[in-house]
Formats: C-alpha cells, structure tokens, sequence
C-alpha cells in the first residue's frame, strides 16, 4: 500500500510546499518594499555582527561629538589616518545620521550591535597631527577628541574634497539662491560667504578662555578687503546670531544678504550656501574653517583672538587650524582688558 500510494501523494505535497513557500516569499518582498529607509541610509554599507569580519584587519572608528563642524572634522581624520595605519574604517551611526543627509561620504557604518562587541582602544588625539600619529598600535582603535586641523588631512585633500561633495539637491537649492542675487540692481560676479559664530561662543570666549569673538570693525575690515580687490562683490551672511549682525553689519553699500536660517540643528542649508560662494569671512569656529576649506578661493579669519595666557592655546594651535595662505585681521582685545 505504501509503495504504490507512495508516487501520488509525495510530489502533490512538495507542489503544495512550493507553492507556500513562492507565496510567502513574495508577500513579505511587497511588505518590505513599502518600509524604505532613509535614501541615504540605501546606500550607505552597514557592518552588522558577523565574528569571522572582526578578525580580518581590524577596525578603526572615531567618536561622534560636537555638532557639524566637529563631525566633520573627526571624520577627515579617521580618513586620513585610518588609512595613513593601513586600517579600514568605519563611522558610527550618530556620525552618519549627522553628515549623510549633506554630503556623499562614503565610509560604512558600524552596526550598533556590533560596535558595542569590539574590544575597543581608545586613542586620545590632540587638535593637531604629530609624528606619532602615523604608527598608532592596535587592531581595534577608537580615536578620540575634537581634532579639526588640516595637518591631518591635507595631504589627501582630492578626496577629502571628495567626501564632502554635497548631494545634487542640497547644492542645486544653495545655488538657485545664489542666482538670484543683485548687487545694486546688477548680477554679482563675486559671492562671499561670511560666517558669523555667536550663540554660546559669545560667554564662552569671554569667560572660560580670555578671548574674543568677531565684532562690528572686523567684519567692516574684511568685507573692505574684498571690496577692495573685486568689483561688486555680495556678501552672504549666514549666522546663529542673525539679530546681532542685521544691527552691527553695515548694508549701506547695498552689497549685503542675510541669507541663512541660523538653524544650528539642522545646518546643512546655511553650510551649502557658504562653500558654494567663491570666496570667506569666517570668524572663530569649526563650522567657518570646514565652510573656507571646500568653498577655496580666498578665506578672512579672524587672529588673535584671546590673550597670550588663555588656556584655550593650550588644546587650540592656529598655525594647525588656518591655512598658510588665508589672511588673519587680528581682533580687538580691549573689552577682555575690562575684565
């Protein structure tokens, strides 16, 4: 009985279980097809646990603090000397989830799962590259710090560049602005991007490190500078502190825009509008040095901008954080004298 029943029900049974099993599959595809994650995060590789990956290299990642500037910064030098130590690099989730959304990076991201099983070294840096930096030991190192200087990463500066490339949208949207400039009734042939820091640096600088930030006669000086070497430039103003420059920043010269949001949550549209721009005024801060850094072309700073005695000196170089050929206007010291 069972050998001759045997050939009829056994292939009726698998037909069914194909069936099943074809229909199941394709409904869990629809299902998982409306559940897309960010567009970013598609292409964007993810390293999830997997104990044989772990062994092969090792891996090398960096901590995620600070806002967009500081991001920035540890990224480019997790770049640089991830693979100056001929290790792969990976990002964190925060770290991704802050500069994805802006530009094309393309370092993958480390899995919370499996970031939280590596038995990591951390590795604390200074602001600034040393020789020492080049022959860091371990398989499983964690850079730590706020490093910001392009003696780390200026060497590889294509492909920081390269990194930092924004996405068509974010570009496209600063540049519609930017076209739609006038200068006194006429189309500008020269952007300047000007980045005023204020917000907590304001108290900061004062208080903890006996310095400065920008003021009234600095931002006067540089934007002259330009005046001075180009005809009818416009002045992009972006700023956490837009208030303050509407009163202090003369708009006589018809030649000023307030442009930006002053968002510091989400600033990608305030930086798109700087590096699109040809040409900087920074004032103190990350976020300014990144924006002079990918827009090129000439960059004020502000010098000078704390005593000779600030323990600001002490975890700050800027030699390591300007660029020999940007052009300093020191700042005035004299309201710390009241203090």
């Amino acid at each position: 009985m069972i050998s001759t029943q045997g050939p009829f029900f056994f292939p009726t049974a698998h037909v069914f279980l194909f069936v099943f099993t074809a229909s199941t599959i394709f409904h869990l595809q629809q299902r998982l097809a409306k559940i897309q994650p960010p567009w970013w995060e598609s292409q964007t590789p993810v390293l999830r646990p997997a104990a044989p990956m772990l062994g092969q290299g090792g891996i090398w990642t960096i901590n995620a603090i600070g806002r967009l500037g500081n991001q920035m910064g540890e990224y480019a030098t997790l770049y640089a000397l991830a693979k100056m130590n001929g290790r792969p690099a990976f990002i964190t989730p925060r770290m991704h989830s802050t500069l994805a959304p802006i530009f094309r990076i393309s370092l993958p991201v480390l899995h919370s799962s499996t970031e939280s099983q590596i038995p990591w070294q951390n590795y604390y840096l200074n602001d600034w590259m040393e020789e020492r930096y080049r022959h860091i030991p371990g398989k499983y190192v964690r850079l730590m710090g706020y490093p910001c200087s392009w003696t780390f990463y200026h060497h590889l500066r294509q492909e920081i560049l390269q990194e930092f490339t924004l996405h068509d949208h974010v570009r496209e949207e600063a540049q519609t602005f930017l076209r739609g400039l006038r200068v006194n009734a006429s189309w500008p042939s020269t952007f300047v991007g000007v980045h005023v820091r204020r917000g907590d640096y304001v108290h900061v600088m004062l208080k903890t490190w006996k310095g400065v930030v920008a003021d009234r006669g600095y931002l006067e000086q540089a934007m002259d500078w330009f005046r001075a070497r180009y005809s009818s430039p416009v002045f992009v103003v972006t700023s956490n502190g837009m208030a303050w420059c509407r009163e202090n920043i003369n708009t006589s010269h018809g030649d000023v825009v307030f442009a930006g949001n002053g968002i510091e949550g989400s600033p990608g549209k305030d930086f798109a509008l700087l590096t699109q721009c040809n040409h900087t005024i920074m004032t103190i801060g990350t976020f300014g040095i990144w924006a002079a850094y990918l827009a090129g072309g000439q960059t004020i700073y502000l010098a000078n901008y704390t005593l000779p005695d600030s323990p600001f000196l002490k975890v700050f170089k800027p030699e390591a954080a300007f660029l020999p050929e940007w052009v300093g206007i020191p700042a005035d010291l004299s309201p710390l004298l009241k203090h």
